[in-house]
């Protein structure tokens, strides 16, 4: 059926197929983890977009039938239905019936579609869905298990306009690839007071994120989690580092001990975060200013140092150890920029601070 659509609505089976969670669906298949149905929901959801005729029965889990790219039909006590994408109705074997709305993205009664997230500013555009039920978004992370409410969405729309404001005006090549390579959000459960953000390898173009406290935050938030979806594209591609062999290292932004793949990943990362305070702290003015300093220091010190892990780990590969030395190299310059000296101590104590409470944790010698 999915061959069927793509001759007649290539985009529309492009579409479904290259959304995010399809990505970790597919991998829990291929390791003996996932449930094959899901391709009926794949082909149902293409279906629907591309309004192709033909009825298929799609699986249920708890009486909700998930459409990726598209959302979800609550039908309570049901195993599957019947997807019609002709009249736009899923209908259950006990007889109700879901509307799917014109526009996918509204609710309607028994829908729940994905919610967006746009925002524009000086001509520059992104636009995000909200997904908060597909099973298989952001993986190995604490996702919200409720929907957002009407405030609750707001909120998030408005800290998403305000931080997109602060990337178009001052940091555009960050905005750029953010537009062009995150495509869905998830809400995330907040750890304590702290807001989290995640990027999950296999499901390309997500992100998950908890509320950030202010629009700073989730602006970094961005720009940080798109350098993890950058170099997990490059690592597809390129292998970077060996093959674990169980070694593990200090991560100055952890308090877990770190595989070197995830150490790389944690120090582009961070170089990232470093990039946007290094610039934020030339458009600031007082304690603002004083915490853009702050922060550019800890973070570029804290690069540099899992950059110099790297190298000397001996567990990358001939690119890898190009790609780092790039990393080590822009980091250098970056250390030779004046911090003032407030700034640049409160960076150093916290960094001593987190080794402290790191060796207690784990009783390894963070230099080890």
């Amino acid at each position: 059926m999915l061959a069927e659509i793509q001759e007649l609505a290539p985009e529309a089976v492009e579409t479904t197929i290259r959304y995010p969670t399809v990505g970790a669906w597919a991998r829990d298949v291929l390791v003996g983890r996932g449930d094959t149905g899901g391709l009926a929901a794949l082909a149902a959801a293409a279906a629907v977009r591309a309004g192709f005729p033909r009825p298929i029965e799609v699986p249920a889990s708890d009486g909700v039938v998930v459409l990726p790219s598209l959302g979800r039909a609550i039908l309570p006590d049901c195993n599957s239905a019947v997807v019609r994408p002709g009249v736009a109705r899923v209908t259950a074997a006990h007889g109700v019936s879901v509307r799917i709305p014109t526009d996918p993205y509204r609710d309607a009664p028994g829908w729940q579609g994905l919610r967006r997230m746009e925002a524009e500013y000086h001509g520059m555009a992104i636009r995000l869905l909200l997904d908060e039920g597909d099973p298989y978004r952001m993986p190995g992370t604490e996702v919200a298990q409720t929907r957002l409410s009407p405030a609750e969405l707001e909120s998030w729309r408005a800290g998403m306009r305000r931080a997109w404001r602060l990337l178009v005006r001052f940091h555009w090549t960050a905005a750029e690839e953010v537009a062009a390579a995150i495509s869905v959000v998830s809400p995330l459960v907040p750890h304590g007071k702290e807001h989290t953000s995640a990027t999950a390898h296999h499901t390309f173009g997500g992100i998950g994120l908890s509320l950030p406290p202010d629009d700073h935050a989730f602006a970094v938030a961005l720009a940080h989690e798109v350098q993890h979806t950058k170099l997990g594209a490059l690592m597809d591609l390129v292998p970077l580092t060996r093959p674990d062999d169980g070694s593990r290292h200090y991560a100055p932004w952890r308090d877990d001990p770190r595989p070197i793949n995830g150490l790389l990943h944690g120090a582009y990362a961070h170089l990232g975060v470093a990039g946007y305070w290094r610039r934020q702290r030339a458009h600031e003015r007082g304690a603002t200013m004083m915490r853009a300093h702050m922060e550019f220091a800890r973070w570029r010190d804290a690069a540099a140092l899992a950059a110099h892990t790297l190298a000397a780990s001996g567990r990358l590969t001939d690119a890898g150890e190009i790609f780092v030395a790039e990393m080590a190299r822009t980091l250098r310059a970056w250390r030779r920029e004046p911090v003032p000296k407030v700034a640049l101590d409160h960076a150093r104590t916290a960094a001593v601070r987190h080794r402290a409470r790191w060796h207690l944790r784990n009783g390894m010698d963070p230099a080890g």
